[in-house]
């Protein structure tokens, strides 16, 4: 029905255009001198409708039209537009579900909700969940698809915010919180990001994070629990080619639990529509080289 009514309304202007077009021409040829150019009859001729011309109308039933669509009020109007846009917005501010089944037979559940637009503050969760064998034969196999035991539903809550950088030393400041309670694991960090335009089709983004690990141990009668904790930094330079969608990445990392800097270096391709191919070499803390190669589609509606 919004279709309809749309299109009604767009054909007024055009009848009243064409209305009012008709009326000068009619004002116009009233007032022409007797002595203007007598008309070429050939041209008559040629712009003379042919009896065997086809008839745009005789496909549309004139009686069956709905002249009504064109009697809708402004008011009406203007209240569906507005229903439409508190629905999305209420849509954007709820919760956000997503679930993907792993190949254990557990499912990834991710829930997360915005909390301020104004810092892009968003709060969430990310649980697997796992199904209770109700049978001897479910457990079984439970336990053969992965390796003898079976898989248990853990969880961590996340809080993250976006923030604005300062001035020209970084353009955006990342926040993120993570903890989880069920390994006993909490992580607080936060990352500067910097972009550069190098050209009208490439640029450099700097980032450097800083991040803090910590990992207990569950208190035992007579045995008291234990905290430690790691500190990690980073930092990359990512070089991105908008036109064929390249973009290259070398950085570097260093953690309490390592005594030098552990070096990296990656490469990103888009083929097409949502379709990546990625992949990366870089150290290891026990002196061997890490490499990887990995294709991701991404979509988002």
């Amino acid at each position: 029905m919004e279709f309809a009514t749309g299109f009604g309304w767009t054909r007024l202007p055009v009848l009243a255009a064409a209305f009012i077009l008709g009326s000068v021409l009619t004002v116009s040829a009233q007032i022409i001198p007797l002595t203007a150019a007598v008309p070429d009859e050939d041209a008559e001729a040629a712009e003379a409708p042919d009896v065997n011309d086809p008839d745009v109308l005789r496909s549309i039933d004139i009686d069956k039209l709905d002249w009504g669509q064109l009697a809708i009020d402004a008011g009406t109007l203007n209240d569906i537009i507005t229903a439409k846009k508190r629905a999305q917005a209420a849509a954007k501010d709820g919760l956000n579900w997503a679930t993907n089944a792993n190949a254990n037979g557990s499912s990834a559940v991710t829930v997360k909700q915005s909390v301020s637009s104004f810092w892009d503050a968003r709060i969430g969760a990310d649980m697997t969940v796992t199904n209770e064998p109700r049978t001897m034969s479910e457990l079984l196999a439970q336990k053969a698809t992965n390796g003898g035991s079976v898989p248990q539903s853990s969880g961590s809550a996340w809080a993250a915010a976006t923030a604005p950088g300062a001035g020209a030393i970084w353009d955006k400041t990342a926040v993120e919180a993570r903890v989880d309670p069920g390994a006993e694991q909490s992580k607080l960090g936060a990352s500067l990001t910097k972009s550069v335009p190098l050209s009208n089709d490439t640029s450099l983004t700097l980032q450097n994070g800083y991040s803090v690990n910590q990992q207990g141990t569950t208190a035992l009668p007579g045995v008291g629990g234990h905290i430690t904790r790691n500190y990690e930094t980073d930092q990359s330079a990512k070089v991105t080619i908008t036109d064929t969608g390249t973009s290259i990445t070398a950085g570097q990392s260093l953690s309490t639990t390592d005594d030098k800097w552990l070096r990296k270096v990656g490469a990103e391709q888009k083929l097409f529509d949502n379709v990546t191919v990625s992949g990366s070499v870089g150290e290891t803390s026990q002196g061997a080289i890490n490499k990887s190669l990995t294709a991701g589609f991404k979509k988002s509606w």
